[in-house]
């Protein structure tokens, strides 16, 4: 069974030049830094699957390897609150599967122990 991160951003204003340059910019420096070659990482739907009134939408199959999870996660979060701080006045939906993912105005999106560094070397982690 696969768990997936989902993600998608709502408003009735569609993307501004300047919002889609920070969305690209923000896509590839989480795809130049992610930590694993052969994993699913932060992945944004093109035109044709995003639905009425959203200006992103995306999913991140975890892995299976309980290692990489947690990592995996906390990049992927990290991403989506730089994305989500890029685009003012947007409605965030951010969940995995059917758990929500809370919003930390501080934090950003992050689960608990997802930094836990004792948690991820147990479960195999880097």
């Amino acid at each position: 069974m696969s768990v997936s991160l989902y993600y998608t951003a709502s408003r009735p204003v569609p993307l501004t030049a300047t919002e889609t340059a920070a969305v690209e910019r923000i896509v590839a420096a989480h795809v130049s830094s992610f930590p694993y070659e052969y994993e699913a990482c932060l992945h944004l739907y093109s035109d044709g699957g995003v639905g009425p009134g959203e200006i992103v939408a995306g999913s991140t199959k975890m892995p299976r390897d309980l290692g990489r999870v947690l990592p995996v996660i906390t990049h992927v979060l990290d991403s989506v609150t730089e994305l989500r701080r890029a685009l003012p006045g947007a409605e965030w939906r951010v969940h995995l599967d059917d758990s929500d993912v809370p919003w930390h105005e501080d934090e950003g999106y992050a689960l608990p122990r997802m930094r836990d560094a004792d948690l991820i070397a147990k479960l195999g982690g880097p």
